[in-house]
Order: structure tokens, then C-alpha cells, then sequence
């Protein structure tokens, strides 16, 4: 018996029914509820027209994220709420700070981007703390890094956001909205269907395993940041589907002792903070260049692994780390090395019924090095052509124990340059075992050439990025990060990064 989709929206509960499993949000606002405030763009999470806020309970604490609406399936807004640029309007008609400071400063050209800038900042404005002052630049280009503006109006926009917070403070009422929310929870696992495909949402990791074995073949949706552009983009039929992201046990992160314990149904925002705690230095750019916020708040960790991409920023760094990945299955957990995990393009060391339940990453280790690297077109949002991690055990004496050398873009799946770490075990960090690791990166690997980078680029931006590495990481006098920021990837790809 199929169970309707309950959510939150004008202040009321909505019940839906008819509508496709993969009917995405923006499509149901648009077509079903004729609010048109919310826009489509690009229908691949890149532009940020269709931007809208979700409200969640996580535990018994409630979160308010900005995400894209075009990818996002209706059935995932169970027990949640839904807020849109309508949402804004004041009692009275009166404008909402966000907008009036939009207004003020002269931050809608044509239009057509506006209202899904003005939700990035409505979600920005939900979270700064109402003595926080401005918010600074770092946080601003953050917020609305999913926004795109043809244009090319982001300064008013920049000055909107700082605008905003000088003008009268309007409330949100948080804690009724939280117990609205917890009045829509489900005691159990629930299931949705139309036209004879389901749309399964286990509550628990038990009924998740039990869903999974019953349905093999169904498809996995966690954040749907991947999977929702199989409907818009390639415009297949995805059959049955059974949602993570319900399922409570695997939405915790743990630190246990010398890991970190990070569930499958982590958000990459939280995941990458929980790390960003231990490998600040380390994992802070590539947490900020990883993807637009938006899509960190619906994307996750797990998802982002189970899925493999050969482009994929996390598996490189995860991989170089040793981090150990915790699958489920009908007979239980097991754990494997990531990197075992990975067998030939999107081809996978899965069981029959098996799913990713968590990732295991090691905390910090005295005398390791430990870098990570992304070249792409643009330096924000948008897809590496290649993403290198490095992770070095030096003993007193700078001679190397062990090495650990990860990449992406460079083969047809996240790949350990098991040559190039031969080549430095056991040797002095310097210069000549440097020389012969860069040599040995071109046994390691054969990367393809694509329209993001030639094979050639490839190589030479793999080879100077160990390079980088070293002169950030000698005995001898090692270079600061920034000082070596424009050169030591080579002209090309320091070119590429800072464009």
C-alpha cells in the first residue's frame, strides 16, 4: 500500500500523491503548485535558479540547508519542510531584509537568477548569529557559490549580502518549526509508489538491509546530486528506488580511537568539517572547491565514494589517508581498504545486497605529511582534471617509511601510484627520490585525454604536483603552500587553477 508524500509548506501540511518517484521538486512547485518564483536553468545543480531551503530534523535537531530543487526528487521531502522565494514575503507585503537589501543595492539584472540568490542568502541569513555583524567575503562567495549570474552582477549582489544584516532582524521561529516537524516523523520505514515503480524510505539500518535484499536491483538515492541527473540529463527510467536518506544511524559521525567514524548518509558539508577539524591546513581548499554549497548540503560522502567517479574529489585523499570503507550486507558488516574497493570502471567489489554504511578515516599520525591537491578549469565548482593526495611517514632522519600516492583523472578509476611509492620507501626525502617517483608516475598511470585536459597535461600536472609536494614538505628549507602556489605545478597548471 502506497503511503503519501507529507510535507510542510505555507505554514500547512501538504499530502501528494500521483506523481512519479522521480518527479523532481522544482517540477512539482512549478507544474503541480504553479509557484513559479523558483526557476529552471540548467535542471543539473550548477546554476542555482531553482534554489529553495529544506528544513530537516537530524536527531531532534533542525537543520535549514539551501539545495537545488531540480535534482532533488518530490518523495525525498518527506517529514520535512519546504520554503521558496515566496516564503520570504513579510506580514503586509513588506519585503524580507534579504530582499530589500537586494533591492538597495542593485542586485537583480535581468532577473531570472534572482530569486534562487535570494534563497542562498536566505539560508546564510538563517545561519549568522543576529549580533554576528557582516559576514566577510570568504563567506559570502561560499554561500552563493551555487549561484550563477549571466549578468555578471555578483558585486551588488556581494554588497546585498552584507546589506542584509544591517537592516532590522526578522526572526524565524525555529522551535515551532521543529515541532511541527516531529509530529510529521514516521514510527517506521515507509513506502511510495506510482505507475508500479516504488519509492522505498527505511528508517532504520535494519530495515535499509532488509529493503536492499528484497529489492537488488532498486537504485540507491542518498543526495541524488549524481542519480538526479540520470532523469534530467539522461532521462532514464530508474524503476524502484530505496532512500538513505532517512535512515538515522547513517547520518553519525563518531570519533573513535585513531578514526573517525563517518555514516554513509553524511551530508559532504558535515563530512568535510569533521575531517576539516584534524586536516585543517590540509583539506580546507579542497572542502571549499569541492562542489557549490548546495550541492554539499544534499550530496554525501558515502554516496560520493559508492558512486566512484575516476573525477571524484574525495576517493583520492580518503585513499592516501588508508581509510577503510564499512559496507552491509545480508550477512553483515565487513570493511575493506577504499582502495580495494575499486575494481575497473564503475566496476565495484560488491556482494549481492550490499551498500555503503560508513567510512573510516585515520586521524593525524606524528611525522606524516600529508597534502591534497585539485587542477581544474575553474577554481570553484567545478570538476578537477586532476585531484592528487599525498601522505608521507618520515622518520627523524627524513627518510621515508611509508608512502601513500592517490589520484584522480589519471585512470579509469581513484588509483594508488604504487611505483612511485616503491621509489621513495625507505630513501631520503630529497631531490633524487623525487626525480625517480615523477619518473615512475608514468608507469602508474595512461590517462585519457578528454575536454577537460590532454593526457600529456595529465602526466606533467600529476609529475609537478609530487613535485609541489616536496618543496612543501623537504627537511631542508620547505616552501610555505602559497609561496609556491603559482609555479610549482608547472605554467599550465597553475594557469588553469587560478583562472
Amino acid at each position: 500500500m502506497s503511503t503519501p508524500i507529507r510535507f510542510l509548506f505555507r505554514g500547512a501540511v501538504q499530502e501528494v500523491s500521483g506523481v512519479a518517484p522521480t518527479q523532481t521538486i522544482l517540477q512539482h512547485l512549478r507544474e503541480d503548485r504553479h509557484c513559479t518564483g523558483t526557476k529552471e536553468g540548467c535542471a543539473e545543480g550548477d546554476c542555482g535558479a531553482c534554489t529553495v531551503v529544506i528544513g530537516a530534523l537530524e536527531g531532534d535537531d533542525l537543520q535549514l540547508k539551501a539545495v537545488n530543487a531540480c535534482i532533488q526528487f518530490t518523495p525525498t521531502l518527506d517529514g520535512k519542510a519546504l520554503f521558496t522565494v515566496e516564503d520570504l514575503q513579510q506580514a503586509g507585503g513588506a519585503l524580507h531584509p534579504v530582499q530589500q537589501a537586494l533591492v538597495e543595492c542593485h542586485g537583480s539584472q535581468c532577473g531570472f537568477c534572482t530569486p534562487g540568490f535570494a534563497m542562498s542568502l536566505w539560508g546564510m541569513y538563517l545561519k549568522q548569529a543576529p549580533d554576528a555583524g557582516a559576514p566577510s567575503r570568504c563567506q559570502v562567495d561560499d554561500a552563493l557559490s551555487g549561484n550563477l549570474c549571466r549578468c555578471t552582477g555578483y558585486r551588488p549582489i556581494i554588497d546585498a549580502a552584507r546589506r542584509m544584516t544591517e537592516l532590522p532582524r526578522v526572526a524565524f521561529d525555529r522551535a515551532a518549526l521543529a515541532d511541527q516537524l516531529r509530529a510529521l516523523r514516521r514510527d517506521g520505514g515507509s513506502v511510495y509508489s506510482h505507475a508500479g515503480r516504488a519509492f522505498h524510505a527505511p528508517r532504520t539500518l535494519d530495515e535499509l538491509a532488509a529493503a536492499r535484499a528484497a529489492n537488488p536491483d532498486a537504485v540507491l538515492v542518498a543526495g541524488s546530486t549524481d542519480v538526479g541527473l540520470w532523469v534530467t540529463k539522461q532521462l532514464r527510467e530508474l524503476g524502484d528506488i530505496i532512500y538513505l536518506g532517512q535512515v538515522d544511524e547513517l547520518r553519525q559521525v563518531r570519533e573513535r580511537e585513531g578514526d573517525i567514524e563517518i555514516g554513509a548518509g553524511v551530508s559532504l558539508e558535515d563530512a568535510y568539517a569533521a575531517v576539516c577539524r584534524h586536516y585543517p591546513n590540509e583539506l580546507g581548499e579542497l572542502r571549499q572547491r569541492f562542489a557549490s554549497l548546495p550541492i554539499r548540503n544534499a550530496g554525501t560522502l558515502g554516496g560520493n565514494v559508492a558512486n566512484g567517479s575516476p573525477i571524484g574529489d574525495s576517493m583520492p585523499w580518503l585513499i592516501a589517508l588508508g581509510s577503510m570503507l564499512v559496507l552491509r550486507g545480508p550477512d553483515g558488516e565487513r570493511s575493506m581498504p577504499l582502495e580495494d574497493f575499486y575494481l575497473g570502471y564503475q566496476h565495484k567489489a560488491w556482494l549481492p545486497g550490499e551498500f555503503v554504511q560508513a567510512l573510516r578515516v585515520p586521524l593525524p599520525q606524528a611525522g606524516t605529511a600529508f597534502r591534497v591537491y585539485k587542477l581544474a578549469k575553474r577554481f570553484d565548482q567545478d570538476i578537477s582534471a586532476v585531484c592528487a593526495a599525498f601522505a608521507l611517514q618520515l622518520d627523524d632522519g627524513g627518510t621515508v617509511r611509508a608512502a601513500r600516492i592517490a589520484f584522480g583523472g589519471m585512470a579509469a578509476t581513484p588509483k594508488r601510484a604504487l611505483g612511485a611509492e616503491s621509489a621513495l620507501r625507505g630513501r631520503a626525502w630529497d631531490e633524487a627520490a623525487l626525480r625517480d617517483a615523477m619518473a615512475a608516475l608514468a608507469g602508474d598511470y595512461t590517462p585519457l585525454s578528454d575536454m577537460r585536459a590532454s593526457s600529456t597535461y595529465r602526466m606533467r600536472a600529476a609529475q609537478n604536483l609530487l613535485r609541489r609536494f616536496w618543496l612543501e614538505t623537504r627537511i631542508d628549507d620547505p616552501l610555505p603552500p602559497q609561496s609556491v602556489n603559482a609555479f610549482a605545478a608547472g605554467r599550465g597548471a597553475a594557469h588553469v587553477e587560478g583562472a
